[in-house]
């Protein structure tokens, strides 16, 4: 099962790995054609209802593949407003072919011919909520047809991310829906037929450009919490930073008294919250507690904190009672095995890390990635693994982000993904937003390695992410 939101973006990495969406298209109306054929005789009368979106250009497919019909196509405005030139190009091909179509640029003059078939293609899986005109006019009259009435992937004013239904939506007989089935589908008194429209398994499996349009803010927002420094300044730097190129409003960064000047050396921008101490401590650990809980912050944990003792009884103290979002990585992935939080965390180990934490101890983390989910379902928390292909997976889902380079092995990438993850986190569901952030990690890498595959650091990244995240994610 997929909900709209989530095959908006597969149909994005469908079009990346080549397989464009006026292909799938012709394939979506050519498996409503289908069903058409199924259940009327050749010589029946059809009539389209379509809207202006890519909903309505698959049923403009359809049309052209039922000459053995009575088909008429009509058309809820102007064509020179359908929304999309593969839906455009289709609607043009109905009239240069001569088909029956008809443009119904009002809804006092929707008129619904006699039908034993209508298609209902007038709003897809983007649009929920009660239908305005002329669509609300056009849905009552589909309602009170006799004919059959097929649905073109959802029937109009179905939430295919909720499961909701509008009151003055359109009641299908049949619906076709491509790919895979979309939550609510079951609830309705109609027969649903999923029709594999050729979407290859690698858009839902890699993570793509699609994946990072979902996760991607729309505004700057957030303040994410760095809780990082003591034997180590640069890694708690990288991670706060990343979080300001991907969006976020304010970075800040606790860490003890000794390093917080360093630390703030590194950028004015970062706002550095020193505590009384030379390591993070069970003693501070209520103080960061509070200020995280209080401000909603995303917490990231772990850059440059080290291995003392006292530290990671620091992070368990912190996560028993935290109940927010948090990105765990470095040093103090080491209690999460043991850790019972009520926190939403997004862990990020390495694969060395990921073998002491109790998971697979491999170099293809790829090929081990039915392990990693299995390890990921029994910590109980988001794992994002990192090597040369990154496995993301929450345990049920799993995803795999193929961008980089090899030189991201030098130091401190890791830190500027867990900045990332900090920032999406904001907006995104926590897989979403460690799949994304993965995937645009490798990207700025990728940018960097164009002009020297070998010779560039992790700050240097730090000015790629921005084209990565927002300028072209979709290459």
């Amino acid at each position: 099962m997929i909900t709209g939101e989530r095959m908006a973006a597969v149909d994005e990495n469908a079009a990346a790995l080549g397989v464009p969406r006026k292909q799938l298209m012709e394939s979506s109306g050519h498996a409503v054609a289908r069903e058409i054929r199924a259940i009327a005789d050749p010589g029946a009368r059809v009539v389209v209802v379509a809207g202006r979106g890519n909903n309505g250009g698959d049923a403009f497919v359809a049309a052209r593949f039922l000459d053995e019909y009575d088909v008429t196509t009509l058309l809820l405005g102007r064509a020179e407003l359908i929304g999309t030139e593969i839906a455009r190009e289709n609607w043009k091909a109905l009239e240069k072919a001569d088909y029956d179509t008809r443009a119904v640029t009002d809804s006092s003059g929707f008129d619904l011919p006699e039908a034993d078939v209508v298609v209902d293609a007038m709003l897809g899986t983007g649009i929920s909520g009660e239908l305005r005109e002329p669509a609300a006019t056009a849905s009552a009259a589909i309602n009170e047809t006799d004919a059959t009435v097929v649905a073109v992937d959802v029937p109009s004013g179905f939430d295919a991310d909720a499961g909701d239904h509008a009151d003055n939506g359109v009641e299908a007989d049949h619906v076709v829906t491509f790919h895979d089935a979309k939550p609510g589908l079951e609830a309705l008194d109609a027969a649903v037929t999923v029709a594999d429209i050729g979407i290859p398994a690698a858009a839902e499996r890699f993570v793509g450009p699609g994946d990072v349009r979902l996760a991607r803010p729309d505004n700057r927002e957030g303040r994410p919490y760095i809780i990082g420094g003591g034997p180590y300044t640069g890694a708690p730097a990288l991670a706060a930073q990343a979080a300001l190129r991907a969006g976020a409003e304010l970075s800040f960064v606790a860490a003890p008294d000794s390093v917080a000047g360093e630390i703030q050396g590194y950028s004015e921008d970062l706002i550095v919250q020193s505590y009384d101490s030379e390591l993070l401590t069970p003693e501070v650990a209520d103080d960061l507690l509070e200020t995280a809980e209080r401000y909603d912050n995303v917490v990231v944990i772990g850059p440059g904190i080290g291995t003392a003792d006292e530290t990671l009884e620091a992070v368990q103290q912190f996560f028993e009672s935290y109940t927010g979002r948090a990105v765990v990585d470095a040093d103090a992935l080491e209690v999460v095995p043991e850790l019972e939080t009520d926190a939403t965390l997004v862990c990020t180990p390495n694969r060395g890390e990921l073998a002491r934490m109790g998971g697979p101890d491999t170099d293809d983390l790829a090929a081990a990635a039915d392990e990693i989910e299995a390890f990921a379902a029994e910590l109980g928390h988001v794992v994002l693994a990192k090597g040369a292909a990154d496995v993301v997976t929450d345990g049920e889902r799993t995803r795999i982000s193929r961008s980089g380079t090899v030189g991201m092995k030098v130091g401190g990438t890791g830190d500027t993904l867990a900045g990332l993850v900090a920032a999406l986190l904001e907006s995104a569901e926590p897989l979403d937003a460690a799949a994304a952030a993965a995937h645009v990690n490798g990207l700025a890498g990728e940018r960097l390695a164009e002009g020297d595959e070998h010779g560039f650091l992790a700050s240097d990244m730090l000015d790629e992410l921005p084209a990565a995240l927002w300028g072209d994610s979709d290459e």
